[in-house]
C-alpha cells in the first residue's frame, strides 16, 4: 500500500449501512483524505436514495447515486447466461456477476475526480474482495485499494456499532440491532443468505428467511405457461410483450417467485480455500437457464453445443474467481457470442410449484428435421444402413484392442 500521506482522495463503495458507514468515518480519519461516496442500484429492491442523506450528515461533497439495472442485466447477466454459465455444477454466479461492474464504476468515478483509491466494504474471508480488487487493477493499476477489513482491529457488530455510538456516525442503532441474523446480497439475478443458523449445515433454513419465492408447498396449485422470445441468445419478449434485458429479468423474478422457483441451498468451495454454506434465490436466473438450453436445443450444431459445455464450467470459474476481466475470460466471450448468431426463437415454459418445465420450442433456424428424425415412414430421408459403416468405423479401434487382450478384465 502506498503510503497514507499519499492519498488525499477516496472513491469508497457505499450502502449506507452499518459496515459501509463506520468505514466512510475510519477512512476520513485514517486517511485525513476526502472520501467520495459510490452507491449503486443493480435491482437489489431496496431504497438506495437514503444512502444519500447520511453521506451528506458525514460531510461527503461528492456523492454518487447510480441506477445501473439495465447495464448490468444486459452487459453482464445476459452474455454470461448466453454461456449457461454455473459454478460448480448449481451456483448461477448472482454476487459474481455483479462486482466487475461496480468495480469498473469505482475506477471510473475515481478517474473522474482524480482519486488515490478506492475502497470496499468486503472481508478478508471472502470472494468479493478478490472480484474487486482484481477488477481494479485490470482497469486503472496506478489506484490503491484500501480494505479495511483487513487492516482495523473492528471484527464484529458489536464493535462497529461502538465505533459508529463514539464516532457519531448517524446510524439507526436499533433497526441495526433488530438487523436479519443473516449476511444478505441481493441484486437483479439472486439475494444470497449466509451466516446465522446456516452455519451449520445440517440445519434447514428457516421458512421466513427467503424473501423473493414462496414455498414450493404454498405455491399455486395451477401451473402457469410462459413464452420467451429470443434473439441472437437473449431474451426479447415475454408473452409477447418486447422488454428491456432489465424488464426481463424483473418480470421473470416476479413470475418465479410466485411458483416457488429458484431455491438453492448449496456448499460452495470459496476462492479463498474454504467451505462456505449459502442459500440462494434465483427466480429469473433459473428460469433463463433451463429456457436458454430449451432454444439452444434446436438451434445450435451438435458439436458447438458440446463445446459450448465443456468450456462452461472454466468460464463459470473464471467470473466466480474474479476474471471478468481478463483476455482469456474475454476470448471466451466472443466464441460464445458467436455461438449464439442462430439462436432465435420461441421457448414455452410450464411454472409449477417449483419447477420450470420446458413443453415446447420452436425456431425458423432450428436444425430439427422431422422428417430425418421420425420413428415413421421418412420417406428415404434417412439411409438406415449408412449406420453399419458408422459403427464398423468407430468400433475398429475396439476390435484391434481385443484380439491384443487389451479390454479383458
Amino acid at each position: 500500500m502506498s503510503n497514507s500521506h499519499d492519498i488525499k482522495k477516496i472513491v469508497l463503495a457505499y450502502s449506507g449501512g452499518l459496515d459501509t458507514s463506520v468505514i466512510l468515518r475510519w477512512l476520513q480519519d485514517t486517511y485525513n483524505a476526502e472520501v467520495i461516496t459510490f452507491t449503486a442500484d443493480l435491482g437489489q429492491g431496496e431504497e438506495v436514495e437514503p444512502a444519500r442523506a447520511k453521506a451528506q450528515a458525514m460531510g461527503v461533497k461528492h456523492i454518487h447515486i447510480e441506477d445501473l439495472r439495465e447495464e448490468f442485466a444486459r452487459d453482464y447477466v445476459f452474455p454470461m447466461f448466453r454461456a449457461n454459465a454455473i459454478y460448480e455444477g448449481e451456483y448461477l454466479l448472482g454476487t459474481s456477476i455483479a462486482r466487475p461492474l461496480i468495480a469498473k464504476r469505482l475506477a471510473e468515478i475515481a478517474r473522474m475526480h482524480k482519486a488515490h483509491a478506492v475502497s470496499h466494504g468486503a472481508t478478508g474471508k471472502g470472494n468479493d474482495q478478490v472480484r474487486f480488487e482484481l477488477g481494479v487493477d485490470a482497469l486503472d493499476p496506478n489506484l490503491v485499494t484500501i480494505a479495511p477489513w483487513r487492516i482495523w482491529d473492528l471484527t464484529s457488530r458489536e464493535t462497529l456499532m461502538a465505533y459508529a455510538k463514539e464516532h457519531n456516525i448517524p446510524i439507526d442503532f436499533a433497526s441495526a440491532t433488530k438487523k436479519s441474523p443473516y449476511s444478505m446480497d441481493a441484486n437483479l439475478l439472486h439475494i444470497s443468505y449466509e451466516g446465522g443458523v446456516l452455519e451449520d449445515p445440517l440445519t434447514e433454513a428457516e421458512d421466513d428467511m427467503w424473501r423473493w419465492t414462496v414455498s414450493p408447498e404454498q405455491a399455486p396449485d395451477t401451473p402457469e405457461y410462459v413464452e420467451l422470445t429470443y434473439k441472437s441468445g437473449d431474451i426479447v419478449a415475454i408473452n409477447g410483450e418486447v422488454l428491456k434485458p432489465h424488464e426481463v429479468m424483473i418480470k421473470l423474478n416476479a413470475l418465479g417467485g410466485k411458483h416457488g422457483i429458484g431455491r438453492l441451498d448449496i456448499v460452495e468451495n470459496r476462492y479463498v480455500g474454504m467451505k462456505s454454506r449459502g442459500c440462494y434465490e434465483t427466480p429469473a436466473g433459473t428460469i433463463m437457464l433451463k429456457a436458454h438450453r430449451a432454444i439452444e436445443s434446436i438451434t445450435l450444431d451438435r458439436e458447438a453445443a458440446h463445446l459450448k459445455d465443456d468450456i462452461m464450467p472454466r468460464y463459470a470459474k473464471l467470473i466466480y474467481n474474479g476474471y471478468w476481466w481478463s483476455p482469456e475470460r474475454k476470448m471466451l466471450q466472443a466464441l460464445i457470442d458467436e455461438s449464439q448468431k442462430d439462436v432465435d426463437g420461441l421457448v414455452r415454459l410450464k411454472l409449477y410449484k417449483g419447477n420450470v418445465i420446458v413443453v415446447g420450442r420452436d425456431s425458423e433456424k432450428s436444425l430439427f428435421d422431422s422428417k430425418i428424425s421420425t420413428f415413421e415412414d421418412d420417406a428415404g430421408s434417412y439411409n438406415q444402413k449408412h449406420a453399419e459403416g458408422f459403427i464398423r468405423l468407430n468400433g475398429l479401434r475396439l476390435a484391434i484392442g481385443a484380439k491384443k487382450g487389451r479390454n479383458m478384465d
